[in-house]
């Protein structure tokens, strides 16, 4: 397999979707990435639809699309870890890998002896990435930690939502798992940068990673206006909380996002919107001074906008290069000529659907481009193939094992 990791084996011990995210970009940079999953069950997002992937006939298939969005590129292979022999073949293959990348509960591979003393006693140099909810210390550690709570735990559900006294008011979590996402981000750079220090020293490491310790980081700007004023900020729907007008707003027949970034901006925004009062007011004229009046400048910018479409003012707009766009749903962001014309969609061979698509990794290398080549396996599509080429292990012994249910 090409791409720049194409030098690495990953041992994804992981389910559903923040270590099987770290797990797929690794793949997609071209590390073999090894999944082991529970025999006959497999990882939970197999089983969280509808919608599932079609067959050729247009049937339903056991492919459940939550799970084909996290794990493309890699191999399946099936191993109870609940029994010795199923541990054993863990240790061997841990052995043979850069990075074991697990998202169990605290301790919750210790009783079966994979936890990190015991896979760095067979491999000093691996690279043991434990995700969590909270952490391996801490008062939380024993907690388990989903997406959604740590949302709301982490402060993100405070800044998303309907402002009070609005109609429609209260916290909203993000349409997507981001803090689940954002963890298996920066999953893949602390492996990346454990492999570096690796290779300087020849030592291996553990990564200890918190979804909640994630979701508190990535706060960015959010974070720091509360560091540097001591205030919450409070939830601004659309709105940028440091830069007016940033928002979506209102148009004859819809909504466009509007992103003025800069004075200069502003007053072509004004122009267009024949706004002169308003772009001659020394009390907009910066942005300090916009954010400050916010609320009795935000309404007049918005009587403003519903008078023309939004295809007018994206037009307008965009030939001034004041930034703003669409607000799509995913069948006008996946038919977007620029999310075609770059690719965005790969489609790959499936061996019960026939073909699969999925979203491409959205890094381009000039020297060591991207492929992919692996559709997200099906359960233990590679068990024997690995178990042949990285254990040497016989048909003999493989079917023994089979049938024992270790596999």
């Amino acid at each position: 397999m090409a791409g720049p990791l194409a030098h690495l084996k990953v041992l994804d011990l992981s389910r559903i979707l923040a270590g099987p995210w770290a797990g797929q970009v690794l793949a997609d940079f071209g590390a073999e990435v090894i999944k082991v999953e529970r025999p006959h069950k497999g990882d939970d997002t197999r089983h969280w639809g509808p919608p599932y992937l079609k067959n050729v006939a247009g049937e339903d298939t056991n492919e459940a699309a939550y799970y084909l969005c996290a794990n493309r590129g890699k191999k399946s292979i099936t191993v109870d870890i609940t029994s010795a022999e199923g541990q054993q073949l863990i240790l061997a293959l841990a052995k043979q890998c850069d990075v074991l990348l697990e998202n169990y509960k605290v301790g919750g591979l210790e009783k079966y002896g994979l936890d990190y003393d015991a896979v760095r006693a067979v491999n000093p140099k691996i690279i043991y990435c434990s995700i969590t909810g909270f952490g391996q210390t801490g008062p939380y550690a024993n907690r388990a930690g989903y997406d959604a709570m740590i949302q709301g735990m982490g402060g993100l559900m405070s800044l998303t939502g309907v402002p009070e006294g609005q109609p429609g008011a209260g916290p909203q979590k993000v349409g997507v798992a981001v803090a689940d996402l954002m963890t298996g981000m920066y999953a893949v750079s602390g492996i990346l940068a454990a492999v570096i220090h690796r290779d300087r020293t020849g030592e291996g490491q553990q990564i200890d990673l918190a979804l909640l310790d994630t979701q508190v980081a990535w706060l960015a700007n959010q974070a720091q206006n509360y560091l540097t004023t001591g205030k919450s900020p409070e939830r601004q729907g659309t709105a940028h909380p440091n830069i007016v007008p940033y928002q979506a707003v209102p148009a004859s027949d819809g909504y466009f996002m509007l992103a003025v970034g800069n004075d200069a901006q502003f007053q072509k925004f004004c122009a267009i919107a024949e706004l002169d009062e308003i772009a001659q007011n020394p009390a907009y004229a910066s942005n300090t001074a916009r954010v400050q009046a916010r609320a009795e400048l935000v309404p007049v910018i918005e009587q403003a906008t519903r008078q023309r479409p939004a295809a007018w003012w994206l037009e307008k707009l965009s030939d001034a290069h004041v930034p703003c766009g669409p607000i799509n749903n995913l069948a006008q962001v996946f038919a977007d000529p620029q999310v075609l014309a770059r690719g965005m969609v790969v489609e790959q061979h499936h061996p019960v659907a026939g073909k699969v698509k999925t979203v491409r990794n959205p890094l381009g290398f000039s020297a060591s481009p991207l492929q992919y080549e692996q559709a997200p396996p099906v359960l233990g599509q590679h068990t024997e193939e690995l178990l042949h080429s990285l254990l040497s292990m016989k048909d003999e012994e493989i079917g023994h094992l089979r049938e024992q249910g270790v596999i």
